[in-house]
C-alpha cells in the first residue's frame, strides 16, 4: 500500500518539480490510501489558492482511492507518535495511518525525512 501526503498531492496537482516522483504511487489507485486529514489539507490549500470549483474536482480525484477516517486506533496512536517524534498533528495522523495499513508515505515533508516506510524526496523549486 502507498499513501501519499498532502503535499505530494499538491505538487502533483500543480506540476511542481517533483510531480513525477508522485506519479508512480498515485498511478496505481488500487494500491493508495488517503487519510482524511489529506482530504482536508488539500481542499483547503486549493480551495485558498484556486478556488471551490478545482478544490472539488481535486477531492474528486482523491477519492478514487481507498479514504480513511480517523478513528480511535488511528487517533491514539497518531497522538502516541506526534509525542515521541515531536511530528505536528497532520504529521502524526498520516504515519499513524500508514503504520496502521502497512504503507508507505511518500512525501517531500522534511519532518518525514529519514523515517522507517517513508520515500522522502527533497522539495525543489
Amino acid at each position: 500500500m502507498n499513501l501519499v501526503d498532502s503535499c505530494g498531492w499538491l505538487e502533483y496537482f500543480a506540476d511542481g518539480p517533483n510531480a513525477g516522483f508522485f506519479e508512480k504511487p498515485l498511478s496505481n489507485i488500487l494500491e493508495l490510501i488517503v487519510p482524511s486529514i489529506c482530504i482536508h489539507e488539500v481542499f483547503k490549500s486549493t480551495l485558498c489558492q484556486k478556488g471551490e470549483d478545482l478544490a472539488l474536482q481535486v477531492i474528486a480525484v482523491m477519492e478514487q482511492a481507498e479514504v480513511v477516517a480517523l478513528d480511535t486506533q488511528i487517533a491514539l496512536l497518531s497522538a502516541k507518535l506526534g509525542h515521541e517524534l515531536k511530528l505536528p498533528l497532520a504529521d502524526s495522523v498520516v504515519l499513524a495511518t500508514a503504520r496502521k495499513y502497512n504503507a508507505t508515505i511518500w512525501t517531500q515533508d522534511s519532518d518525514f525525512e529519514g523515517l522507517p516506510g517513508v520515500r522522502y524526496i527533497e522539495r525543489r523549486k
